[in-house]
């Protein structure tokens, strides 16, 4: 079996048709690796290439009409100097749409010595998103507190021990392999995320201000109860008394059998 290499769409434009042919051969591989490196005209000027995205979906295109089941895969540079937001959604569009089973993606690297060294570089980490992030402890190495967004993504923070325990608002700077890093909003508000008040020490969550009222003055009586009082009373008598009561005799119980068994296998 024979496998083509890499081609660039410029060298391949006006052999189309052979191409199709020869890749069509039961003894070649249905597979071609050609390049795109980016979706945007501006950015491939200036990396010097010598064909437009224009060129690069022909080549897909055709291929992939007179090939059936061909494998396309490419390669995206990201982060060329000068690349744009709307380039890089470009160059994203273009990878869902044509949905490429072998994709190659590389950072940009300033080769010492070429033009594109000289140009203004893009950041290396540019994310921007904003999120509100609940802080809950600190790191590692200790240089940060240690925050999640909704979807439980790290995000580390800086230390601020107003921030220990909150709800923070903060834009994503930088990632890395299992983290971001996030910079709190200027004037952002820093809450504690509760949904309603705490309780006071001793309170018991869940029953109706009628019931409440009720412990209270002491004046009501079973009779004037409603229906849910009467059930949140036997409740907090099997939470504060009787409960405990059945708790005891049942451990009682328990200790006696585990002594008969252990008596028994002597």
């Amino acid at each position: 079996m024979l496998r083509l290499g890499m081609t660039n769409p410029p060298y391949i434009l006006e052999h189309l048709e052979e191409m199709a042919k020869i890749l069509n051969h039961p003894r070649v591989y249905a597979f071609l690796h050609i390049p795109v490196q980016s979706a945007s005209d501006s950015v491939l000027m200036e990396m010097k290439r010598e064909y437009c995205v224009a060129d690069f979906k022909r080549v897909v295109d055709f291929l992939k009409e007179k090939v059936p089941g061909i494998t396309i895969a490419t390669d995206i540079i990201c982060g060329f100097p000068g690349e744009t937001d709307q380039d890089f959604q470009d160059t994203l569009k273009l990878v869902k749409d044509y949905k490429f089973p072998s994709l190659f993606i590389n950072q940009f690297y300033p080769r010492p010595g070429t033009p594109a060294a000289k140009m203004q570089q893009v950041p290396a980490h540019v994310i921007g998103e904003r999120q509100q992030v609940l802080v809950t402890e600190e790191s590692f190495d200790s240089k940060f507190y240690v925050a999640h967004n909704q979807f439980y993504e790290q995000v580390l923070v800086p230390k601020n021990p107003m921030f220990m325990g909150k709800m923070v608002e903060v834009d994503i700077y930088e990632s890395g392999k299992h983290f971001l890093k996030g910079q709190p909003v200027s004037n952002a508000k820093v809450y504690t995320p509760s949904i309603s008040k705490p309780l006071a020490k001793g309170e018991v969550s869940g029953i109706t201000e009628e019931f409440r009222h009720m412990l209270a003055n002491g004046s009501r009586t079973k009779a004037h109860m409603s229906a849910e009082t009467l059930e949140e009373s036997r409740m907090l008598w099997v939470l504060h008394g009787g409960g405990l009561k059945i708790l005891s005799v049942a451990l009682v119980l328990l200790a006696l059998l585990v002594a008969f068994f252990m008596k028994a296998h002597k």
